[in-house]
């Protein structure tokens, strides 16, 4: 009799493999990190375990991926809301961010995790200050996570001078290389903020590591007109002069493009993250993802950060995504249910780079999932698990989390985290900003 080390049985599997399989009643035996066998309830019977987890005949499906965020601003949550882009930026997020430090980027980054943890999300991609605190948070969460710092061409509130980001991306790189959990990646912020010398010599270190680029791309109007205005092409063409486009390229936002930069997106396979809820708030637009996807584009799913959207649940934003398109072309069939769930799981995964480790449920793979409670008012009946996920579920509908085979969340209980301690700590902290408390809400 085959044992494994962890059993997840008394779901419907939804794989997301190639063939789109979903096995009724079926289960997911781990073994260590890894996918042993999954199949239907009596297969189930011949294998053993010392620990199973219950789906009651719920949803099995791969962790969601969240390919771009900013993981501590869930500090800065409602801070600053229903204002111009470069206000909020301007007079509200730099100022609060320059008394960031290690500690509350850490603190910030635990309280995302949970936030993740409790809503499906297993993986994230994350852009922002301090990020060797990101990566040790993220790693006691037991989270999943690729992690990079924001590089800029002035001096940043946590490294000093423009010089010593890519040095410190280096010393990131080198500390994390062999972490089962934890990959860096290069991360400048965008074409309006970085030269077109540092944007080359990020994309070299990238390179020459065999690490992923991360960049904040055409994002707004007022972006385009300022890269026209300084060198004469739209940011996606800049890009592309400076040989910077490729596959291991993931652009995030994408909202203002011409069918010439998205054909240029799509001959260097350039991977994009999609953010429509932090685009709608902040007003920046809606990016064309029927036309991306329409030329073979892959596009994954971020929340962007919790002062620009307000939450990390990416439930929500599937379901969001699915009808702000279906809107705005004026077709009910644009962006079907099917394929936003597989931009949230697979196509996600494949923005990373990581869709030959997880994504997706299959022998071999790591083992990133979790169990969809559908015993719900809202989840019954149930005709079509993917519409019912799309469109009806909730992050707080998640039962059970796994990551790297270890439950990170059992019956919506954290194994790794101390909750109610880190949400007294985050409150206690948001104080300090509170007006008349000498933040920047201050005067």
């Amino acid at each position: 009799m085959p044992a494994a080390d962890l059993l997840i049985t008394n779901g419907t599997v939804l794989t997301m493999d190639a063939d789109g399989r979903v096995l009724p009643e079926g289960f997911v035996a781990v073994c260590r990190e890894r996918i042993a066998a999954l199949g239907d309830l009596a297969a189930a019977a011949a294998w053993t375990a010392p620990r199973t987890l219950d789906a009651g005949g719920g949803l099995i499906l791969p962790g969601l991926v969240n390919t771009h965020t900013h993981a501590a601003m869930t500090c800065f949550r409602g801070l600053a809301d229903d204002l111009p882009l470069m206000t909020w930026l301007h007079e509200h997020i730099f100022p609060a961010e320059a008394r960031l430090d290690r500690e509350i980027v850490g603190m910030g980054t635990r309280l995302a995790c949970a936030e993740m943890i409790l809503s499906g999300t297993t993986c994230f991609c994350d852009m922002y200050l301090f990020e060797d605190a990101v990566a040790e948070a993220a790693r006691e969460a037991g989270m999943r996570a690729v992690v990079g710092e924001v590089l800029y061409d002035f001096p940043s509130p946590h490294y000093g001078p423009p010089e010593a980001g890519l040095e410190f991306t280096r010393m990131l790189m080198d500390r994390w290389r062999d972490d089962p959990l934890i990959r860096v990646a290069v991360e400048p912020h965008s074409p309006y903020l970085c030269a077109p010398g540092l944007l080359q010599e990020a994309a070299g270190l990238a390179r020459a590591n065999g690490a992923g680029l991360v960049i904040h791309l055409a994002e707004t109007a007022a972006e385009v007109a300022t890269t026209r205005e300084r060198y004469g092409r739209t940011p996606v063409g800049h890009l592309a002069s400076l040989g910077i486009l490729g596959p291991d390229l993931l652009a995030c936002h994408c909202v203002v493009l011409t069918p010439q930069d998205m054909d240029l997106l799509a001959a260097h396979d350039v991977k994009v993250a999609h953010n429509a809820e932090s685009n709608m708030k902040l007003a920046s637009g809606v990016a064309p993802i029927p036309e991306l996807l329409s030329r073979g584009v892959c596009v994954g799913l971020g929340t962007d950060g919790c002062a620009s959207n307000n939450n990390l649940d990416l439930f929500g934003e599937m379901d969001t995504v699915a009808k702000l398109h279906k809107v705005h072309t004026l077709d009910p069939t644009v962006l079907d249910a099917p394929t936003v769930l597989r931009m949230a799981t697979i196509d996600g995964a494949r923005a990373l780079g990581l869709a030959g480790s997880i994504g997706s449920l299959e022998p071999g793979k790591l083992a990133d999932l979790i169990v969809v409670d559908t015993h719900q008012p809202h989840l019954t009946p149930l005709y079509h698990p993917a519409s019912q996920l799309v469109y009806a579920a909730r992050g707080g509908d998640v039962r059970h989390t796994v990551i790297h085979g270890r439950p990170v969340m059992v019956d919506r209980r954290l194994t790794t985290l101390p909750l109610d301690d880190l949400l007294t700590e985050v409150r206690r902290w948001s104080r300090t900003l509170m007006p008349g408390a000498g933040g920047p809400g201050a005067g």
